[in-house]
């Protein structure tokens, strides 16, 4: 049985609050799965417009939400040390009522990184430091107290209280290469990433490799497309044809969860239709397959 389709919106943090407000707002009353922000100190890709920041932002709009699901994607492992991280998970996660998924990745983009004076490691080091970050975070929702000594970071004894409100804090993972796979094979309950179908296809194979390795049943992963529609070659905003075209393109790569970039506000008459007229009719042909 092919597993539930989801849909999900990311929206930048790059409006004024009240806008942002009022878009989630209306998300939300359409029946998206979930609602995601960014992590940057700067939009990459228009750098000199406002930008507000992901998880102090989080916690403003699980105040102003009662159903869907929130959460950064992804939050940048260079910018905080992960503890700190999981202690604004928690209260994100108790602020909305238990609704938290925990987005994590490396950090990416290096411009960004030079500009504010954070350090950004070669790519060996990137990943190292997250793999402890992820095992370090992981200790912390398990433990308390909690101990974990690594290279880069340490806990010893270290009290985690309050605990999440359903035991634990779902973990999405942005990861494509093989060795984050791997990572994802072990720890995530969501692996997300972006890229063409074939790229997806191909990165889906290896982590079912990697969960195989493990013993893991790859069931148990979310399989997650991150619709940057730049990297997707259309706007599937652009009409019900273009957002099916989207779903389909990708269901056949093994994706069954749809996190797409926020629409305009020109195009809500569009979004308002394929949220009450297409979404409906495209779960009800996945629940049959």
């Amino acid at each position: 049985m092919s597993p539930p389709l989801r849909f999900g919106i990311v929206r930048n943090q790059n409006l004024p609050l009240a806008d942002l407000l009022r878009h989630w707002g209306f998300f939300e009353t359409l029946g998206f799965d979930s609602l995601w922000q960014a992590d940057h100190y700067q939009r990459p890709s228009v750098p000199d417009l406002p930008f507000l920041e992901g998880w102090t932002l989080l916690a403003a709009m699980a105040t102003k939400t009662e159903r869907v699901r929130i959460g950064v994607l992804v939050t940048s492992n260079t910018f905080r040390h992960p503890a700190l991280v999981a202690k604004q998970a928690v209260t994100v996660d108790h602020i909305s009522g238990g609704r938290l998924e925990l987005g994590m990745g490396t950090g990416w983009w290096e411009p960004e990184h030079r500009a504010y004076g954070v350090e950004f490691p070669e790519p060996k080091e990137l990943v190292d430091r997250f793999a402890e970050a992820i095992a370090l975070i992981d200790a912390l929702l398990r433990d308390d107290p909690a101990t974990y000594d690594g290279q880069h970071y340490h806990l010893r004894d270290a009290q985690f209280r309050p605990r999440p409100i359903n035991g634990t804090i779902p973990l999405t993972m942005g990861a494509h290469g093989p060795r984050m796979l791997r990572l994802a094979a072990r720890y995530a309950d969501r692996w997300n990433s972006h890229g063409t179908a074939d790229e997806l296809r191909e990165r889906n194979t290896r982590l079912d490799e990697a969960c195989a390795a493990r013993g893991r049943d790859p069931r148990e992963i979310t399989r997650s497309l991150y619709g940057w529609t730049l990297k997707l070659g259309l706007d599937p905003w652009s009409s019900l044809d273009a957002f099916a075209e989207m779903v389909g393109c990708y269901r056949e790569a093994g994706i069954s969860e749809f996190l797409v970039e926020a629409p305009h506000e020109r195009q809500f008459a569009t979004t308002e239709r394929i949220a009450r007229e297409l979404i409906p009719k495209l779960r009800a042909e996945a629940s049959e397959m």
